[in-house]
């Protein structure tokens, strides 16, 4: 017996069996589209800020860059749209420190760096304080992710290996990484945006080296509900030297 796929548009099609009426081929339409509108800018904007960091720490860079061509079975004569192909989703799971390098951009810069909730029932928080059926309450994404009590004295340097255990990612509550919310509401495309990124960076990365069009410069944050830069990022790219 085939086992069921688990991917979140195969669970949709089961779920329309039970109710084609309602959830017919015009709903699960609207339903991709969302998913990929809802993380045009969330993913946009974390790639802004992992191409920076990436920047700022070239050896991190290069890192990424021999573990993608590590990864990959590519060919010296391949372009950025052959080598896309053969990023299968076997080669996207050997890159472990791509995706320590995403996550921990995700930890310093979130997407959504202020999320709010809302008391289901009249409760105590940790501290004290009373909430009421009804209060609504925020919480800073950005500042928990620099948290010394969270994430030890180098809370606020770059640093992708925390996450990496002998060259293993390991995952941490998502109570602590924040990033994707946690619990019934986490963010139903964590997977398909860290897929997302992780394709297109693995490209652009086996291809180019990136600076800075300006050291001298920071970023500016422009206030959205996303963490967005203002007026964007200015790159130099550099044809990356690859041998087979």
């Amino acid at each position: 017996m085939q086992k069921a796929r688990e991917d979140i548009l195969s669970r949709f099609i089961l779920a329309s069996e039970e109710d084609p009426e309602t959830m017919n081929d015009r709903y699960l339409r609207d339903i991709v589209l969302s998913f990929l509108i809802a993380g045009k800018d969330t993913t946009a904007d974390t790639l802004s800020w992992f191409f920076y960091m990436l920047c700022k720490n070239p050896v991190v860079q290069d890192k990424v860059a021999s573990e993608i061509e590590e990864s990959v079975e590519w060919a010296q004569e391949d372009n950025m749209e052959t080598f896309t192909t053969r990023l299968k989703q076997g080669a996207i799971d050997k890159m472990h420190c791509l995706h320590a390098t995403l996550t921990e951009t995700l930890r310093l810069y979130p997407a959504v760096p202020v999320d709010g909730k809302m008391a289901d029932e009249d409760d105590v928080l940790p501290n004290g304080y009373r909430v009421i059926i009804g209060d609504g309450m925020n919480y800073m994404i950005y500042a928990m992710g620099r948290m010394k009590y969270l994430w030890g004295e180098d809370a606020e340097e770059f640093r992708p290996e925390r996450w990496l255990a002998n060259g293993v990612f390991q995952q941490e509550s998502p109570y602590k990484f924040v990033s994707f919310n946690a619990g019934p509401r986490i963010c139903l495309g964590k997977e398909f945006a860290y897929r997302q990124m992780k394709i297109m960076a693995a490209t652009l990365i086996h291809f180019f080296r990136f600076i800075l069009e300006d050291e001298s410069k920071g970023p500016i944050y422009k206030t959205m509900f996303t963490l967005h830069m203002d007026k964007g990022l200015y790159l130099f790219a550099q044809h990356r030297k690859i041998s087979a």
